[in-house]
C-alpha cells in the first residue's frame, strides 16, 4: 500500500485545497468577514429558532433505523430515579433536584451531516483496488472506525461532527423559496427550476453563505404534532434532483460552506435515474459529502423565518447553527438559530 493517504482524488473533488490533513472543507470559507457580513444582516433584533422538536417528526415516518428520543430520569447506585427528590431531608435541606438522561439517535429530526456520514468506494491510493474512503481520503476502519473493530474505539476519529462544532458555525444565511415552486406537491427541482428561485431571493451569493432550502415539509411535520400515521412524508413537498448535472456544477462552483434543507435528505430518494447520471443513491451527498467536504443539514425549519422574510422582502440572515461537540459521530442535532 503506497504510504500517502491518497494519491488520486474523484473527478471534480477538492480534495487538499485546503491542506493534506483537513477536516472541515468548505466551512473553511467562513472566515471573520463572513461573520461580520452575516451580523450585518442584524437589523430587527429578532431570533427564529429553526429546528423541530427533536422527538418530532415521530415514529418512523421517514427512517426504519433511526428513533425518537428516550427520555428517561438519571438513577443513582440506589436505583432511585434522580427525580422531583429532596436532595438531602435529614440535613432540613429545601432543595428539590430533577436529572435525566437520553438515549438520541443523532440524525432522527433537526440535524448536521459530518463529513464521515457518507463516503465511496474510490481507488484514492492508486493500488488498482477501490476501498471505502471519505472525504480528503480518510479510510474506512483507519480513520472511520466501525463497531465490529477489535481493540480499535469506534466512530470518526476523523472527520467527526466534533470538528465542525469546534468551527462554530456562524455564517450568513439565505433562503430559498422552493415552496413557491411546489407548493406541497413532491416534486425534484433539478438546475432550470432552481435558479429563479435563487434569483428570486435578490441576494449575490458569497463565498462562505449557507443556502437554506424551504419547501414547507417542516410545516407539515409541525402540523402533524409527531403523529405522521397515515401520511407519506417521503411523498410531500420539493426535493433537489442530486443528479442534475447543471445543479452540482453550481454547488461546486458557487463557493457555499453549506447546505441545508427542511426537508429529509435534502435529495429526492430514490435519486433519478437515466443516462449520464451519477450510478449512486445519493449523488447530491456523494458530492457535497464525500468530494467537496460540504456539509448537510436536514430537517430544519424555516415557517416562521420563510414567513418573516417574505413580509420584509428579505432573504438573508445570520445564521448560527454549531452542532453538538460530540466526540467520534458523524452527526449531531442542532438547534439552529437565524437572527435578523
Amino acid at each position: 500500500m503506497n504510504d500517502q493517504r491518497w494519491v488520486s482524488r474523484p473527478d471534480g473533488a477538492n480534495w487538499g485545497d485546503f491542506g493534506a490533513d483537513d477536516e472541515l472543507g468548505r466551512l473553511n470559507l467562513i472566515t471573520p468577514a463572513c461573520v461580520i457580513r452575516a451580523a450585518r444582516e442584524i437589523r430587527a433584533g429578532l431570533s427564529f429558532c429553526l429546528s423541530l422538536p427533536l422527538d418530532y417528526p415521530g415514529g418512523n415516518a421517514l427512517s426504519a433505523h433511526r428513533h425518537p428520543p428516550r427520555l428517561q430520569p438519571t438513577r443513582g447506585d440506589d436505583g432511585v430515579a434522580r427525580y422531583n427528590m429532596p436532595v438531602a431531608r435529614h440535613l432540613c435541606c429545601t432543595d428539590v433536584v430533577s436529572d435525566d438522561a437520553v438515549l438520541l439517535h443523532t440524525q432522527y429530526s433537526t440535524q448536521w451531516d459530518s463529513l464521515a456520514h457518507v463516503g465511496g468506494l474510490f481507488d484514492a491510493d492508486g493500488d488498482g483496488v477501490a476501498e471505502a474512503v471519505y472525504y480528503n481520503g480518510y479510510r474506512a476502519e483507519v480513520d472511520v472506525i466501525g463497531p465490529d473493530q477489535p481493540g480499535a474505539a469506534f466512530g470518526a476519529h476523523r472527520l467527526g461532527i466534533g470538528k465542525m462544532a469546534a468551527k462554530a458555525v456562524q455564517s450568513r444565511g439565505i433562503l430559498v423559496d422552493l415552496y413557491r415552486i411546489a407548493g406541497r406537491e413532491r416534486r425534484y427541482i433539478g438546475y432550470d427550476d432552481f435558479m429563479p428561485a435563487l434569483d428570486a431571493a435578490r441576494t449575490d451569493i458569497e463565498a462562505g453563505d449557507i443556502i437554506c432550502l424551504y419547501t414547507g415539509l417542516g410545516d407539515v411535520i409541525m402540523e402533524l404534532g409527531g403523529n405522521p400515521a397515515g401520511t407519506d412524508l417521503h411523498a410531500s413537498c420539493a426535493v433537489l434532483d442530486g443528479g442534475d448535472i447543471r445543479l452540482q456544477r453550481w454547488i461546486a462552483d458557487s463557493g457555499i460552506a453549506a447546505l441545508v434543507a427542511d426537508n429529509y435528505a435534502v435529495e429526492g430518494l430514490p435519486a433519478l435515474a437515466g443516462e449520464g447520471r451519477p450510478n449512486v443513491r445519493l449523488p447530491l451527498h456523494e458530492l457535497c459529502l464525500f468530494k467537496l467536504g460540504l456539509p448537510l443539514g436536514e430537517l430544519w425549519y424555516f415557517g416562521e423565518l420563510a414567513a418573516w422574510l417574505r413580509a420584509h422582502d428579505r432573504a438573508a440572515f445570520m445564521l448560527t447553527a454549531p452542532p453538538l461537540r460530540l466526540t467520534r459521530a458523524v452527526g449531531s442535532p442542532v438547534t439552529p438559530v437565524a437572527t435578523v
